[in-house]
């Protein structure tokens, strides 16, 4: 995934990879008022979140190089002339992921979905949907993205409900639409199902800290960490929520924590930044 920048200045790779992927598209639109009961807020690091956006901007919009642009015509010319769809869809998928064209490798995806709706490629097109959604900057754009996304899914979901992180993840694409709450209720949902679901538990968090309700947020992210207590990301998360809530002692603490054992410097320097506000 792309490198969101959340709630603090320099964090920048906190949710690259796994569990915790939260799209940018997700990022900004969580910004917009939720008049939900966990919904999102204003935070004070619009700044840099927009420059974070610019940034992958540009990068999804970069020319493709003379040799991209060749092997992207030869992989569209074997597409094109194969009976079966469903090796070179993932070859193309590959090299659009590769290149950072995230919605060409959702469409080809989803066009293999369609003529072929088993589970797995339903599944595979919500998930490079879900993903492309995470780079959009443009409003409609975004909407467009989120709505194939939830369509994918829902169809996955159909053959098989225990899709838990389809459902946790359709769920954040209803932050920026006229229903957030259908997201959060989701996302109960997925907890209903499995309490102890991370995903859900930190979505949950996080739309809470974005609304300033950090009580809620801070019991989230214990309750992740009650069940894996080697997640640095709610434990600096956690950190951050005890910041603001003016939890000085223990939040000293468990930023300590999370200086020890993490590496990236982007969250270190988030951590100094915090621990500089306290003081």
């Amino acid at each position: 995934m792309n490198k969101p920048i959340l709630l603090v200045v320099g964090l920048a790779s906190l949710l690259t990879v796994g569990l915790y992927s939260l799209p940018k598209g997700v990022v900004q639109n969580t910004n917009k008022q939720l008049s939900t009961q966990e919904g999102g807020g204003r935070t004070t690091t619009a700044k840099a979140e927009n420059a974070s956006a610019a940034g992958s901007a540009m990068e999804h919009n970069a020319p493709l190089s003379p040799e991209q642009e060749k092997k992207r015509s030869a992989l569209l010319t074997a597409y094109a002339s194969a009976t079966d769809k469903a090796k070179p869809t993932e070859t193309l998928v590959e090299f659009f992921r590769s290149v950072s064209r995230f919605d060409s490798a959702a469409y080809y995806a989803g066009q293999l979905a369609t003529a072929q709706p088993t589970e797995p490629n339903l599944l595979r097109a919500g998930d490079l949907y879900f993903e492309a959604y995470g780079f959009a900057v443009d409003d409609k754009k975004s909407a467009d993205l989120g709505q194939k996304t939830r369509d994918f899914y829902q169809k996955a979901l159909d053959k098989n409900p225990d899709l838990l992180l389809a459902k946790a993840n359709m769920a954040m694409t209803y932050v920026s639409t006229q229903t957030p709450m259908q997201g959060i209720m989701l996302l109960r949902e997925v907890l209903q199902q499995d309490p102890t679901n991370e995903v859900a538990l930190f979505n949950l968090g996080l739309l809470s800290m974005r609304s300033n309700q950090y009580d809620r947020a801070i019991e989230r992210f214990r309750q992740i960490l009650t069940v894996n207590p080697n997640s640095r990301k709610a434990r600096f998360y956690l950190g951050v929520s005890l910041v603001e809530k003016g939890e000085k002692a223990e939040a000293q603490k468990i930023l300590a924590e999370v200086k020890a054992t993490e590496k990236d410097p982007q969250i270190l320097a988030a951590v100094k930044e915090l621990e500089e506000r306290m003081k």
